[in-house]
């Protein structure tokens, strides 16, 4: 029986990803934002079902799980109102980037009243500022335009590793590819 390909199956991985993300960013957002409701909502049945299936010992009262409770709210909500979430968090992470930049130019500012600071030192964080009032006003552009980013990585490293794997297999003498898997995980 032949072992399993690794580089084979990470190329096929990042090649489905990538156009995933290529093809469909909003609904690959939408679905990254399911998944974290997942992540929530398991970890609270389980305290759920450990609460209602632990005995009563004799004068000791069990707790009631509130984070249980909470946690499965919170991802119940994720996975309902998946859009939601994903446009919040792009409000927030331009909101970040705004303070970010605004707190750069004004420490720059104040540096600036005790030394000589070059002008090219005010272009990054004029650039960040300006970054965050993009991603204010156009959350969902700026969103999808970062999966399909992340998607054309994964297809480079998807064939990247395709021509690591073509390259390196010929050059191993028949029998060597269990060594070089090995290696590669």
């Amino acid at each position: 029986m032949k072992a399993i390909n690794y580089s084979l199956v990470r190329i096929l991985f990042a090649l489905i990803v990538g156009l995933i993300l290529i093809i469909w960013p909003g609904v690959a957002v939408n679905y990254l934002v399911i998944t974290v409701g997942i992540l929530f909502l398991i970890p609270g049945i389980i305290a759920m079902i450990s609460y209602i299936a632990s005995k009563p010992r004799e004068n000791k009262i069990s707790r009631f799980p509130i984070e249980g409770i909470g946690s499965i709210l919170f991802g119940l909500w994720l996975i309902v109102m998946p859009d939601f979430f994903a446009n919040v968090l792009m409000y927030v992470l331009g909101f970040i980037l705004i303070l970010a930049g605004i707190w750069q130019l004004a420490s720059l500012n104040i540096a600036r009243k005790q030394m000589a600071v070059p002008g090219g030192f005010f272009v990054m964080p004029f650039l960040i500022l300006l970054m965050g009032v993009i991603v204010i006003f156009f959350p969902a552009d700026v969103r999808n335009t970062t999966f399909i980013l992340i998607g054309i990585t994964c297809l480079v490293y998807a064939l990247t590793e395709l021509v690591n794997y073509i390259k390196f297999s010929r050059m191993l003498p028949a029998g060597q590819d269990k060594d070089i898997e090995n290696i590669e995980s």
